[in-house]
Order: structure tokens, then C-alpha cells, then sequence
């Protein structure tokens, strides 16, 4: 799951996803549950801590 308040947008999810369930929907990072292999590289790398790959994403409304 991706915090979308502490999300800064900075793509290096995006850029180090080696499966590309990530993309920016609204602006901030999502994670394609279906594609997304846990990894946990995105989780990692984020420089402001918004991914916890063990957490679902919230659905959307």
C-alpha cells in the first residue's frame, strides 16, 4: 500500500519495480496488487517510507 500523503511523486518506485505494478494514478504512486511480485525493492527504496508492500491498497472510491 502506498501512503498517498507521504508519497512526494518522485517515480524511483516506478523506476525500480522489476515487474511494473507501479504507476502514478492522481499523482501518486500505485501499486497493481495483481502484478506486484512483494519484492519488497519499492518498499526499500522510498525515500519518505509511503510503501508497505504488506498492506492491501485501499480501494478505490
Amino acid at each position: 500500500m502506498v501512503d498517498r500523503k507521504k508519497c512526494i511523486a518522485c517515480g524511483g518506485c516506478i523506476q525500480i519495480c522489476p515487474v511494473g505494478a507501479i504507476s502514478f494514478v492522481d499523482g501518486k504512486a500505485h501499486i497493481d496488487e495483481k502484478k506486484c511480485v512483494k519484492c519488497g525493492g519499492c518498499m526499500n527504496f522510498c525515500p519518505m517510507q509511503a510503501i508497505d508492500i504488506n498492506k492491501p491498497e485501499p480501494k478505490k472510491k
